[in-house]
């Protein structure tokens, strides 16, 4: 199987070595970031390309940009993983229009374009007789949107919450663990590369917003938006409230939830037991699903990484491949 890839920072890099690793069948015949690209119909040199990005080089000319490879590329899938803009969802949101509309599957990590505009998506990928699919744009590698689509078919699914963002979940283990400030806890998760710069996204509760609404939307079809969804951060939160949390034998995590019948969406932070199934460490996600059928499922995992993150898109190449194989 043929596939592009647009976006060669942490995750695209990812994915490239991954394929170099196992034995997949998947030849990449485009690769784009924003700085350049490469279109080669017989395959191209993963390694070599990957040796230039690390050496800080462009990883193809400059003359050939991810819009040459959506339109030009001979590709079977394209591979979305550019960084994500959920103000508009572009310029993803246009290369998986324009692949869709050229008749290619999409697998994708970018959560703007699932979070802004999937049931628009969803059609237009059936229209054309493709797949979408985006089990990286929640949860890392957590199987999560598999897990429910495909293994809790069937099910009704009366209620999903969790831990969706692993910054956040490291702040406040520190915070819990030694008596950290919000603002130590903050530094610390800068300096391990757990937060950016600017963490508005993960601290106030952004990320987790955006990851519900994909949920909800791809899910549960409840067609929401960000606006739906009551968001509450941490910035607020003291190393007090963490041992009053303490003495009820509890701790304090930023929660999402989704319960479809209500139409409730939020995300806040709450107080939770010490021995309940969502109290974990560091960097970890974790999610419970309640169903009518297997009743409570928890599912624990790394959330994000560029290995983790590879994980999903390649289950993703993966499963499209088989069905595209077995259609052929």
């Amino acid at each position: 199987m043929r596939i592009a890839i647009l976006g060669f920072g942490s995750v695209g890099r990812g994915i490239a070595r991954a394929i170099l690793a196992k034995n997949l069948d998947l030849t990449v015949t485009g690769l784009a970031d924003s700085r350049s690209g490469i279109i080669d119909p017989a395959g191209i040199d993963i390694a070599a390309a990957l040796a230039k990005k690390e050496e800080g080089g462009p990883c193809g000319s400059r003359d050939v940009s991810p819009a040459d490879v959506v339109a030009k590329a001979d590709y079977d899938v394209l591979v979305e993983v550019t960084p994500t803009n959920v103000d508009d969802g572009e310029p993803a949101l246009g290369h998986i229009r324009g692949a869709l509309r050229r008749h290619k599957h999409v697998v994708t990590s970018n959560k703007g374009p699932i979070a802004l505009a999937y049931p628009e998506l969803r059609d237009l990928a059936a229209a054309n007789g493709v797949f979408l699919r985006y089990e990286a744009t929640v949860c890392g590698a957590i199987p999560l949107i598999h897990a429910m689509q495909e293994g809790l078919a069937g099910n009704t699914i009366s209620r999903l919450y969790g831990v969706f963002n692993g910054t956040c979940n490291y702040i406040l283990t520190r915070m819990a663990e030694d008596s950290l400030t919000y603002e130590q806890a903050l530094a610390e998760a800068r300096e391990l590369g757990y937060a950016e710069a600017d963490p508005t996204y993960d601290v106030e509760g952004i990320d987790a917003a955006i990851k519900l609404v994909i949920l909800a939307n791809a899910i549960l079809d409840m067609r929401t938006t960000l606006d739906d969804v009551e968001r509450t951060g941490i910035t607020l939160l003291t190393p007090e409230a963490l041992r009053l949390a303490e003495d009820q034998d509890c701790t304090i995590r930023l929660i999402g939830e989704v319960v479809p019948e209500a139409g409730v969406l939020r995300v806040s932070p709450r107080i939770v037991s010490k021995v309940h199934p969502l109290v974990v460490e560091g960097t970890l996600n974790a999610v419970t699903v309640g169903t009518d059928l297997a009743g409570d499922l928890t599912f624990i995992g790394k959330g994000a990484g560029s290995t983790e993150t590879a994980s999903a898109v390649i289950g993703d190449l993966l499963y499209i491949r088989d069905r595209h194989v077995q259609g052929s």
